[in-house]
C-alpha cells in the first residue's frame, strides 16, 4: 500500500510506518488543508483559496533548448498579458470529492519517473481532486528537451473510490509531485503540492513546516492572493548525481515568476533557489521566501493549554541574522488577536523558523513527533537591499491550522514591469547550518509575577529566559553577568541573571508591570553581558497585557 498524502513519517522498531492511524488521519486532513493555503490571513477572518493557472502550451520553439533564461523570458512575457484562470477545469467525477475518496488515490511505485534509470532520485505525481482543482502541467527535461508527461490512468490505483481512470481525459494534468532519494524509496525527501507550497525533510525524514514560492498581500485587511506553480519541469538527474533540478512557472492575477530549485538531500536537505519575479500590477506587500508553520501552545504561551500535551508546535521561534551581524531569537506565540511585526534590516545574512526544542518529553506525542520537525533556514546569496523580515501570528484553537508566516519584504514599492531577482539557499533539518557563536536562548517561560509568599498588590508578568552555549560554560564564579533589559512600555522589576547548572548556562528573570491605561502590545529585548560585552544573542518578545478585569492576582487566603 502506498503512503498517504504527506504522511507523518516515523520509525517504529526500525520499521517504516507509512499509513497514519485513524486518530492521526484527522490531523492529516487538517494539515493538508493548511498545506494548500486554504486559509487567508486577513485579520482573523478565514477566506477560501483562489489559485489559477496558465495554459500548457509553453514549451520552447522547435530546435530551441529549454533553459532557465527561456523560462524567465516566458514568465516576463506572460506578465504583460491578461491573467487566465483554469481553476475548476476538472471532470465532474473529481469535483466535490470527499477526503476519504481522495485518499484512495495512490500513484503506483512501478510508474515512478527514473525508476529504470541509473538515478539517485525517483519522482511520483499527485492526482487532481479534492482541494486541488487547477491542473498543473509537468514536463520531463532531458538534454534540454522538454516533454510533457501525459496523464494515464495506468499510473494510479483508484482503490475503492468511484472514480474511473479510463474516463479521464489524456490532458487532465496533475496536482503536483513528490521525490524520493536512494536512501529510502518509500519516504519522500521533498514534495510540491497546492498553490506554490512545498515541503522537504532532513535526516529526520519528518515533514513539518512548509515553504511557498511567493506570498502576496499577507495579513492585510483584504483577501490574500495565493500565486500558484502552474508548470514544473523535472530535469532527469545525471547518473550518480545527488542533486535534482526542478524548474517552475508561477502565475497569479498580480504576478508571474520563474523558479529554479537545485535539491540536494542530506543531513540537512539543501535547496539552491533562483527566482525571477514579474509583477502584473502594484503589490502592497510582497513576501519573498515565505515560510508557513504552526504554533498552538508552548512553554511561553499557555493560552490554549487545554490539551494533555504540554507543547504543540512545528516551530518555536523566528531566528534572524541581521546585516550588521546581530543574532536575534523571537519566540513564537499563539495570540488572542492577529499580530504583525516587521523587523527592518539591510542585506540580511539569514532568517528562519526553527524548532529548537527537540526533547520528546516536552511534547509526549508519539503520533506526529513534533520534536523531529525540521527547521528551515533561509540564506540569501547576494545583496537583498533594504527591507524587513515580517512575522504574522494568527490565533488558532487547533493544531491543524497553519497560523505562523514569515518572509522577507523589500522596502522598495512593487510596480508592474519590474524584474525582481532573488537567490537564496534553503536548509531543511533539525539544526540550521549556521548559529550564533554566542550563547543562544534555549527556553522561554512566562507566568504571573510577584514574590513567592508575599501578597501581590498589583499585576505583573514574569519572564524567564534561559541561555546556553557560547562562552557561558567558561565564566568564573565571580564573573558579574548582567541582564540588559529594554521595554517599550511598563516598568521592569525583580530582575536577575544567575547561573543555571542544569543547562551549564544562565537564567535571566524579571517582572514587567504593564501600564494600567494601555492594552497596547509591549516589545521586549534582553541579552546578557559582562563589562559591556554581549555574551548572548538578543531575545525579542512581544506581549499584550490582558484587560484590567482579567488581571487576577491569585493571592492565597493566608497572605496578608
Amino acid at each position: 500500500m502506498q503512503p498517504n498524502l504527506f504522511p507523518e513519517q516515523r520509525n517504529v522498531n526500525r520499521g517504516t510506518r507509512l499509513i497514519p492511524s485513524s486518530v492521526e488521519a484527522k490531523s492529516h486532513r487538517g494539515r493538508l488543508q493548511r498545506m494548500v493555503g486554504s486559509v487567508l490571513l486577513t485579520c482573523s477572518v478565514l477566506l477560501s483559496l483562489s489559485a489559477c493557472a496558465a495554459g500548457k502550451a509553453n514549451t520552447p520553439q522547435e530546435g530551441e533548448a529549454f533553459s532557465y533564461a527561456w523560462l524567465k523570458g516566458y514568465a516576463h512575457t506572460l506578465a504583460s498579458e491578461s491573467y487566465v484562470s483554469h481553476k475548476g477545469e476538472l471532470p465532474k467525477s473529481l469535483q466535490g470529492m470527499s477526503w476519504d475518496d481522495y485518499q484512495q488515490f495512490h500513484y503506483k511505485k512501478k510508474a515512478a519517473m527514473w525508476r529504470e534509470d541509473d538515478s539517485e532520485f525517483r519522482a511520483e505525481l499527485f492526482h487532481l481532486g479534492l482541494y486541488f482543482d487547477t491542473p498543473v502541467h509537468i514536463y520531463e527535461l532531458d538534454g534540454g528537451k522538454a516533454e510533457l508527461i501525459e496523464y494515464s490512468p495506468s499510473m494510479f490505483d483508484y482503490g475503492k473510490s468511484k472514480v474511473k481512470g479510463s474516463q479521464m481525459p489524456k490532458d487532465l494534468g496533475f496536482a503536483g509531485f513528490r521525490m524520493q532519494f536512494n536512501t529510502d524509496w518509500q519516504r519522500d525527501v521533498v514534495a510540491f503540492l497546492g498553490a506554490s507550497y512545498f515541503r522537504a525533510v532532513g535526516q529526520e525524514m519528518q515533514y513539518g513546516l512548509s515553504a511557498r514560492g511567493l506570498a502576496v498581500d499577507t495579513a492585510l485587511p483584504k483577501p490574500e492572493e495565493f500565486p500558484m506553480f502552474t508548470h514544473f519541469w523535472l530535469e532527469k538527474p545525471q547518473p550518480g548525481s545527488n542533486i535534482a533540478t526542478v524548474y517552475a512557472l508561477l502565475d497569479s492575477p498580480s504576478v508571474t515568476g520563474a523558479y529554479r530549485f537545485d535539491i540536494e538531500p542530506g543531513e540537512r536537505l539543501k535547496m539552491k533557489v533562483d527566482v525571477a519575479i514579474y509583477p502584473r500590477k502594484a503589490i502592497e506587500r510582497l513576501g519573498v521566501a515565505p515560510l508557513t508553520s504552526m504554533y498552538m501552545v508552548g512553554e511561553n504561551d499557555r493560552r490554549t493549554g487545554y490539551d494533555w500535551r504540554q507543547e504543540i508546535h512545528d516551530t518555536d521561534g523566528l531566528a534572524m541574522h541581521t546585516g550588521n551581524g546581530e543574532w536575534i531569537w523571537r519566540p513564537l506565540a499563539n495570540p488572542s488577536n492577529l499580530r504583525f511585526n516587521a523587523y527592518s534590516d539591510e542585506n540580511p545574512k539569514g532568517f528562519g523558523l526553527l524548532q529548537r526544542d527537540r526533547h520528546f518529553d516536552h511534547y509526549q506525542d508519539d503520533g506526529v513527533f513534533y520534536e523531529k520537525r525540521p527547521s528551515l533556514w533561509i540564506e540569501p546569496t547576494g545583496n537583498w537591499g533594504k527591507g524587513s523580515v515580517q512575522l504574522v501570528e494568527i490565533p488558532t484553537l487547533d493544531e491543524t491550522f497553519d497560523n505562523i508566516v514569515a518572509f522577507w519584504n523589500p522596502a522598495e514599492p512593487i510596480q508592474p514591469g519590474q524584474e525582481l531577482l532573488y537567490s537564496y539557499n534553503m536548509y531543511w533539518g533539525g539544526i540550521p547550518p549556521v548559529q550564533s557563536p554566542r550563547a543562544r536562548v534555549v527556553d522561554t517561560f512566562t507566568g504571573l509575577g510577584g514574590v513567592v509568599g508575599q501578597k501581590r498588590k498589583y499585576y505583573s508578568k514574569r519572564f524567564v529566559i534561559d541561555f546556553a552555549g557560547g562562552s557561558l560554560p567558561m565564566l568564573g564564579k565571580d564573573t558579574q553577568v548582567k541582564a540588559v533589559i529594554s521595554t517599550s512600555q511598563g516598568r521592569v522589576e525583580i530582575e536577575s541573571a544567575r547561573p543555571l547548572a542544569s543547562i551549564n548556562g544562565y537564567r535571566a528573570m524579571f517582572d514587567l508591570v504593564p501600564p494600567e491605561d494601555s492594552l497596547e502590545p509591549i516589545n521586549l529585548r534582553v541579552y546578557l553581558e559582562v563589562d559591556g560585552q554581549p555574551l548572548t544573542e538578543t531575545w525579542m518578545y512581544q506581549w499584550t497585557p490582558p484587560p484590567m478585569d482579567d488581571r487576577e492576582l491569585h493571592n492565597a487566603g493566608h497572605l496578608q
